[in-house]
């Protein structure tokens, strides 16, 4: 239960990384743009990170 748990949030963080991390780097928009871009996706990232932690946690309880 373990590994699916991981691969399915590497996905998760490869989606992230992907879709929130191209348009920092690569778009032609703003400053501004671009660094309220990246805090959401930091804002993302912590939430992936919170989240798993959290079910990892339920699962030792088990």
């Amino acid at each position: 239960m373990r590994v699916l748990l991981y691969v399915l949030f590497a996905i998760l963080y490869l989606l992230t990384t992907f879709f929130g991390l191209g348009p920092v780097l690569f778009a032609d928009g703003s400053a501004k743009e671009r660094i309220l871009t990246l805090i959401v996706v930091l804002l993302v990232y912590t939430a992936i990170t919170v989240w798993m932690r959290s079910l990892l946690k339920q699962l030792g309880k088990h």
